[in-house]
């Protein structure tokens, strides 16, 4: 019992991600994808670092 809820709010969910309309900054994609703009650094997700390090030691 109880499964009930959760389903109704998945659905939920689901249903305003699917028709929601987000905000999408084009000008500053535009910029992103040209390469022009400000340069940033690109640093990694400490997660996938820590994932890939993980990794490492079980091929090893």
């Amino acid at each position: 019992m109880g499964r009930g809820r959760a389903k109704a709010k998945q659905t939920k969910v689901a249903r305003q991600l699917k028709y929601s309309t987000p905000h999408t900054d084009f000008e500053s994609l535009q910029r992103e994808l040209s390469g022009s703009g400000d340069s940033v650094d690109h640093h990694p997700d400490p997660v996938v670092e820590e994932w890939a390090e993980e990794d490492e030691w079980r091929h090893a």
